[in-house]
């Protein structure tokens, strides 16, 4: 079992930056893969980013490249999102998500309750 608490989120400027953190406990940390998700009022889920359990390698959504970054910090159980020049179109409930796998295989066992970012124009 994994527990998932986000946290980070809250309302920003249109071009500003937020970072949002997922504290994970109850395994191995190291041994899951970490995603970011997100959800607009009345849109599906979308895929952010992902990392590997050991960091190596990273995937991120089309909608977000070379804006938002994810990294972890195994020896804290964490994972982080950086997001920069951020637009009101991000505007959503942003979800951590824990693989099954510690490679990306895109099997989410496990996911946080969200954070709200709000991106203002």
């Amino acid at each position: 079992q994994v527990q998932l608490v986000e946290s980070g989120g809250g309302l920003v400027q249109a071009g500003g930056s937020l970072r949002l953190s997922c504290a994970a406990s109850g395994r191995t940390f190291s041994t899951n893969a970490m995603g970011w998700f997100r959800q607009a009022p009345g849109k599906e889920r979308e895929f952010v980013a992902a990392i590997t359990g050991s960091g190596r390698n990273t995937f991120s959504g089309d909608s977000v490249k070379g804006r938002f970054t994810i990294s972890r910090d195994n020896a804290k159980n964490t994972v982080y999102l950086q997001m920069n020049s951020l637009k009101p179109e991000d505007t959503a409930v942003y979800y951590c998500a824990a693989d099954r796998n510690s490679w990306y295989s895109k099997t989410w066992d496990y996911w946080g309750q969200g954070t709200q970012v709000t991106v203002s124009s």
